[in-house]
């Protein structure tokens, strides 16, 4: 088994867990540390938990309460994949603190969760603006919903929660070339990271690290066409971490790469050709 961490934060740790073990191998006890929600990405393998036992495959959700006992067995076929979200207390009590909830101990494969488990398997490779703690804490909340069969309906945004996501909007924006998270982002309007999500999202339609990469993209935009530096440099300049990811984020929102807008802008209308002209045949 190896466990990769891909994200952590005080409330929020994301780890990728591959398994190559096979029929034969003797199982062993586990402890969860913390309460969690794991999306089986691939393969399969057996699960006992609290004198239950369950067969996983791909889609299905292994959940875990903190302090409770497990057991993985290996069975069936050989190797599993899973991404695991594991939640500080503080972050349980904001999405749904029943003990019940976090001892289901398995969910089947869903719908309603396996979307957003690719959802969060494509945070976690780079290829959405979705970040990846937001697309954890979204597929924890639909998981809380499913559990209590309910779901949340609007809520009454007060004049001061508007304040507050449009106050968080504005910092962000103006931090936007520096590292952000989403439990920083929250600190700054003194909410907790779920409990902020919801508000950015519910009251401006986008969540916090749409914004934050949107912001990223326009002053990108606005010094491609302006600029002289190079795309690395605006790149860096800008708040991407890394030039692949800033090349593929662009494109993906412009639909031409950095290079080819830079020369658009300069004068270059073969770039957006074909699009002008199907506009005008429209």
């Amino acid at each position: 088994m190896t466990a990769t961490t891909i994200s952590r934060s005080a409330s929020l740790s994301v780890i990728d867990y591959r398994c190559s073990v096979g029929p034969g191998a003797k199982p062993f006890v586990e402890l969860y540390g913390r309460c969690s929600v794991s999306y089986v990405r691939k393969g399969s393998f057996g699960y006992r938990y609290r004198g239950e036992s369950f067969d996983l495959v791909g889609g299905a959700i292994l959940v875990g309460h903190a302090g409770d006992e497990y057991m993985c067995t290996h069975d069936h076929v050989c190797g599993d994949e899973c991404l695991s979200f594991q939640f500080a207390p503080a972050l349980v009590d904001a999405i749904g603190d029943k003990a019940e909830i976090w001892r289901t101990g398995f969910v089947p494969p869903l719908p309603e969760l396996m979307v957003l488990g690719e959802l969060a398997q494509a945070a976690a490779e780079g290829s959405t603006d979705i970040g990846l703690d937001e697309a954890g804490l979204l597929f924890a909340a639909r998981f809380v919903e499913i559990v209590c069969g309910r779901k949340r309906g609007p809520s009454a945004m007060r004049p001061r929660d508007r304040r507050r996501a449009v106050e968080a909007a504005l910092w962000i924006d103006a931090h936007a070339h520096e590292p952000i998270d989403l439990e920083s982002a929250a600190a700054e309007v003194g909410l907790s990271a779920f409990h902020f999500l919801r508000l950015f999202a519910d009251v401006l339609g986008v969540t916090p690290h749409q914004y934050l990469v949107r912001s990223r993209l326009r002053r990108a935009a606005r010094l491609l066409a302006e600029d002289e530096r190079s795309i690395t440099d605006v790149a860096f300049d800008v708040g991407f971490g890394d030039l692949s990811n800033f090349v593929r984020t662009f494109h993906r929102a412009a639909g031409v790469s950095p290079r080819s807008f830079r020369r658009a802008a300069s004068g270059d209308r073969k770039i957006f050709q074909d699009r002008l002209q199907a506009l005008s045949l429209g």
